[in-house]
Parts: structure tokens; sequence; C-alpha cells
């Protein structure tokens, strides 16, 4: 009896999760940016504004009246989405500029012209990222996970850094992953090269930009700039470009994941609701409050990685 009674529930549990699924989505999207605010007259920086997250996150900003600057390495494709928000929004002001995160040339060069160009800067949103990658190097010889999630943007604020101080009060917004429960700052394998995992490789950056959020809010304490880190959700996007299991798995659950919309909202909430300068530094799920505790967290040579070893190799010996 117990088995058949196993053996109906195994048959109908496809059809019972077909059922429940839009439930299930609606609790797995909660969480939307109830902001109000305006942008006229702001200016915003989104990386890998082209496609998903990103994108999603640009078109909002500008329909809000901001002056939206899409930083992403494939700028035709960039053009492409700045007429698409353009029309949409009818804000004219959504540019594109090359940046490759996985080239401290490049980096360097789109922060040098947007320097150049402006005279302030609000709001900066580090959204680009790679996922599950194949062993591979940027072009200063990092492996591509810390090298383009972690580093990268770490060069990137850093020469943005007093731009934003100038333009306080101005925020930071790092997209990082709940992926980063599993990441590790490995001393002795910072690149790879001892043992490599695609999928850890991702959660060990994605930790690095929490850890990352939290140094950079203490040390920007009474600047007027102020530092979030997020977790999107699970969110239908490219990122997941580079598995093909990965791929198979966001097939097989479409009817559980967010849209890329739903997934930008807690990117919009640290970057627009107001109140929110007491908690730089934290970590936001959902577009809800979440502050982690975790022991490491409050390590010293944790910190002295993402900020020390960043700044020696990106900023002073490159």
């Amino acid at each position: 009896m117990v088995e058949l009674l196993l053996l109906l529930l195994l048959l109908l549990l496809p059809f019972l999760l077909y059922m429940a699924a839009p439930q299930i989505r609606k609790m797995l999207s909660s969480g939307v940016c109830t902001s109000t605010v305006q942008l006229p007259g702001k200016v915003v920086v989104v990386t890998g504004a082209n496609t998903g997250i990103g994108k999603e996150t640009a078109k909002e900003l500008a329909q809000r009246g901001a002056r939206v600057y899409l930083a992403c390495r494939d700028v035709e494709k960039g053009e492409l989405v700045a007429k698409e928000i353009q029309t949409t929004t009818g804000n004219q002001q959504v540019l594109v500029r090359k940046l490759d995160l996985s080239d401290t040339k490049s980096i360097r060069a789109f922060a040098k012209g947007f320097l150049a160009e402006e005279k302030h800067l609000h709001i900066l949103i580090n959204n680009a990222g790679v996922m599950m990658c194949p062993y591979s190097k940027t072009a200063d010889g990092f492996e591509m996970h810390i090298g383009v999630n972690h580093l990268g943007h770490f060069l990137l604020t850093h020469l943005l850094l007093e731009k934003l101080k100038e333009s306080a009060p101005s925020r930071i917004v790092n997209v990082s992953s709940l992926a980063h429960h599993l990441g590790r700052i490995h001393f002795h394998n910072l690149q790879g090269e001892k043992f490599y995992n695609a999928g850890l490789a991702y959660c060990h950056s994605k930790l690095a930009n929490i850890l990352f959020t939290q140094e950079l809010a203490r040390r920007l304490k009474g600047s007027g700039v102020t530092t979030y880190s997020v977790h999107p959700g699970t969110v239908q996007s490219e990122l997941v470009r580079h598995s093909s299991f990965m791929r198979w798995m966001w097939w097989l659950f479409s009817f559980f994941i967010k849209t890329p919309q739903q997934g930008a909202q807690t990117s919009l909430h640290c970057a627009l609701t107001e109140g929110l300068e007491i908690l730089s530094g934290n970590h936001f799920r959902y577009a809800c409050y979440l502050f982690l505790k975790m022991r490491f967290y409050c390590s010293k040579e944790i910190f002295g990685f993402v900020w020390v070893y960043p700044f020696l190799k990106v900023h002073c010996l490159i």
C-alpha cells in the first residue's frame, strides 16, 4: 500500500509542480523596488548593460530621467540596446561606451574617457559578470572569474571613486549571488592553477564581491558614498551560456526562474531607495534587507585579499 502511494505521488509530481508553478514563481519573484525617486540630472554607469539584468536596470534608471552609460564589451550590441531604451523611455541620454573587464587597459580607457566627459557620477552599478567559464585567464593573467567579477570591478570602482565622492550622496551597487555561500578564498590557489572547478570559481568571485562591499563601506564611511551588494535571484539570462548543464536546468525549471526585469529589482532597490545609507556595506536579497553574519567575514587576512591584493595587482603593478 505504501509503495503504491509513493508511485502515485511520483507520477503526480510533475503535474503538481506544473499547477503550483505560478504560485512558486510569484514567491521566488517577491521583492519589488517601490521607490518613486526620479533621477533628472543624475549620472549612472551600469556595467554589462547590453543584456539581462543590466539592460533592465539601465532601462528603469533611464525611465526615471537619468543620464545612463551602458558600459559593455560588445559595443554594437550595446548600441542596439541603447536605441531600444531611448525609444521605450523617451530618454535620449542613454550612451554606450566600451568596457572589457577582462582587460585593465580597457578599464582604464573607459574611466579616462568617462572622467573627461562627465562632471558627476551618482550611481555605479557593477553588474557585469561571467559564470562557469572553462579555465582561462584575462589579458593580465588573472583567472577569468576572479579577474572579471572582482578585480575588474575593483579597478573600475577605484578609478571612479573620487568622482563619486565629489558627487555625493552617491551609491555603488555590486551584484553578487547566493552562490557566495559556497565561496572560499584560497590564498595558495588564487589563479586556479593548482586545481580548478568552474562552478566554485564563480562562487569564490561572488564571495569576493560581498567582502569588497563591506570593506569599501568601512573605508567610505562619512564620505557620502554608500555601497551595497545584492543577490538578484535565479534569473533567465545569458550568464549560463558557458554551461550546457546549467542551460538545461534553467530550461527544466523555467517556470520558477525570474525574468531579467524581476532580477533587476534588488539592484534598483539599493540604487534608489531613500534612507538606505545607514545600511551601507550590507547584502540585499529579493529587494529586502539581509545581513550576513559569517565568521570569516571579519578576518583581516580576507579583507587584505579583497583590498590590498587587487590594489597592488591592478592599480600599482599593471
